[in-house]
């Protein structure tokens, strides 16, 4: 007897040839319906319609085609169940041994913003019953979802009888199909309609399997949607990205977006922005006139710690950029563009993961982040609104000059990225010290100004939270720091303001703090 597959697909990428195997080399019929059964007929494959099999019309336009129990006890039968045996007699079912289905495009729907009756129309309801109905019995069904899995199911029955392991495997994909096709429905109701959901639902397919986690004796997979975020990004030279690299380049990245993003020449003079970030942490930052020259004042810095270190640019990277980029040491580059003669020059380190991520290719801000805790995860808003500079205030008697200003401008922006308690020293709207990610505050300055040394003479102060003491503004004074940001809010504010008046130091509170865990 001839087996009996049904098929019924929404992408019909290489429907034709396979379905011509399966007649023509293991004797199948072809049971199928709508926009599918027409396709086939049309390449001259032999189809039982569906209608004619079940004897029931397709009703409601199209809405109710496989929704029969010819078609789901021919599917769910168990072959050696003796009741199962006796219904199937008694019904006059026809056993179904494969179901090839892909389902209504509600994604690529979505996307093209179609309204709100047009997605409805495109939730699929006849194709995840009948995957389910296969992958629940798998033992005696198999189940295709996929164009990607024809050839290998052709190669597998070439073998002869289908191993278990195999339909175990075909059953585990064709759930996570139908999962992640709910998961998109559920999340695109909520989002439209503004619900608070009572589930974190999120389906991210793999990527890749990464050699290696933070260290070599741990294993790492990288998840992601497509064509989004660093999925998204050109690799046009270097190694595989490694768990590290990509933590390192997500900090680097939202650093630099703080001064905008773009490949054309649309900066002002003076906001081409270099990053140079190391274990998830800036180790130097600059805005200047160009962006090698931010780059090279971001070295500076801490030319030490840059060793090995990811770059970020919020501006193409041209050969003058290059040339400086080539002598040191670096894990990654990231920009929104490369010259080709930029490029030309880099080959020579081979090695050097070079990454286009375009403006287009941006996320949308006011997403959420995700961080994994023991059996569960914690979900927050990103901290990545805008900063509302007006609502900051100036709570000394000497208010900080124009110069000082962007450069507390400047310095709050690169704070908000570095590991708490943080603490950065910059100068002419380049870092000069940081201290990040210390038990107190007071010992992250004690880092940062001494790294900064005799530079902080006239520079400025930001910390990510409030003072609980006035030691940290003592120490500032002893440096020759001349003006400090932070957020404000502490129950001994006064004692700060007061040694700040006492020094001739200027200090703006934002009102808003910036920690990161």
């Amino acid at each position: 007897m001839s087996p009996l597959a049904l098929v019924s697909v929404s992408d019909k990428k290489n429907i034709i040839p396979f379905c011509k195997e399966l007649v023509e080399k293991f004797n199948y019929k072809i049971l199928s319906s709508g926009g599918t059964a027409k396709h086939l007929i049309e390449a001259k494959i032999p189809v039982i319609k569906v209608a004619d099999f079940t004897n029931s019309p397709e009703i409601l336009g199209g809405r109710v085609k496989t929704l029969h129990p010819k078609i789901h006890g021919g599917i769910l039968a168990k072959r050696n169940d003796q009741q199962h045996k006796r219904d199937i007699e008694a019904n006059n079912l026809e056993l179904i041994d494969l179901v090839v289905v892909n389902l209504y495009p509600f994604k690529k729907t979505v996307d093209q913003g179609a309204k709100w009756e047009d997605v409805i129309e495109n939730i699929d309801i006849g194709g995840p019953s009948m995957i389910r109905s296969a992958a629940k019995n798998h033992k005696d069904v198999s189940v295709l979802v996929d164009p990607s899995q024809y050839q290998d199911f052709l190669e597998e029955r070439k073998k002869g009888e289908l191993k278990d392991s195999y339909k175990a495997k075909l059953a585990l994909e064709a759930f996570q199909h139908t999962a992640d096709y709910d998961t998109a429905i559920s999340n695109w109701i909520r989002k439209e309609r503004g619900l608070q959901s009572s589930k974190y639902i999120e389906s991210y397919p793999l990527i890749k399997i990464l050699r290696y986690g933070e260290n070599p004796h741990q294993k790492a997979f990288w998840y992601g949607l497509s064509n989004t975020g660093w999925n998204s990004a050109e690799q046009l030279q270097g190694k595989d990205l490694s768990y590290n690299n990509l933590l390192d380049l997500e900090s680097a990245l939202s650093t630099v977006l703080e001064f905008g993003y773009t490949e054309k020449d649309e900066l002002k003079t003076d906001m081409f922005a270099s990053i140079i970030l190391k274990h998830n942490n800036p180790c130097g930052a600059s805005v200047s006139n160009s962006a090698s020259q931010a780059f090279l004042n971001a070295l500076e810095c801490d030319s030490v710690s840059a060793f090995g270190g990811i770059v970020a640019f919020n501006s193409n990277v041209n050969s003058e950029t290059a040339m400086h980029l080539k002598d040191i040491f670096l894990e990654c580059v990231v920009a929104p563009s490369f010259d080709e003669e930029a490029l030309e020059i880099l080959k020579v380190k081979k090695n050097l993961r070079i990454l286009k991520f375009s403006k287009d290719q941006l996320p949308k801000k006011n997403q959420t982040s995700t961080k994994s805790i023991m059996g569960g995860l914690l979900v927050q808003d990103n901290d990545d609104g805008e900063e509302k500079t007006e609502n900051w205030i100036s709570v000394t008697n000497e208010n900080p000059s124009n110069q000082m200003n962007l450069d507390l401008n400047f310095a709050w922006k690169i704070c908000k990225h570095v590991k708490s308690n943080a603490i950065v020293i910059a100068k002419d709207q380049k870092t000069i010290g940081i201290g990040a990610g210390q038990m107190n505050r007071v010992g992250a300055a004690k880092i940062a100004l001494k790294a900064a040394g005799k530079l902080c003479s006239d520079a400025v102060l930001a910390s990510d939270g409030f003072f609980p003491f006035a030691d940290t503004v003592e120490l500032a004074n002893e440096y020759g720091i001349k003006a400090i940001i932070q957020p404000g809010g502490s129950l001994r504010d006064q004692e700060s303001i007061d040694m700040c008046n006492s020094k001739g130091i200027s200090m703006v509170f934002t009102q808003k703090r910036h920690f990161l865990h």
